[in-house]
């Protein structure tokens, strides 16, 4: 499911239009990352968790040449699912 289409469900089920609901989706998005840039995790109970995740850095190899290279420290996003986001794919 892509934007448009979560958008559309989104609408349908809460009688917004499809823009208000865009317009929703935009601002959840937006403000997970204004989260995730400040270091903070967002849990939703019952959907998941969004959480900072710090990888170290490492050797890793060129699979082209196979010359070994330095990878730097990074931080990325995970998510880890919620007991009720595994219920509803069980």
């Amino acid at each position: 499911m892509r934007k448009p289409e979560l958008a559309a469900a989104i609408a349908e089920q809460t009688g917004l239009t499809k823009d208000k609901a865009g317009e929703v989706i935009n601002a959840f998005t937006d403000q997970v990352s204004a989260a995730a840039a400040r270091g903070e995790d967002v849990t939703l109970i019952g959907f998941g968790t969004f959480n900072i995740r710090k990888r170290e850095a490492r050797t890793g190899r060129n699979p082209q040449t196979g010359q070994e290279i330095q990878i730097p420290a990074s931080k990325t996003v995970g998510f880890k699912a919620g007991k009720g986001l595994k219920n509803a794919i069980s």
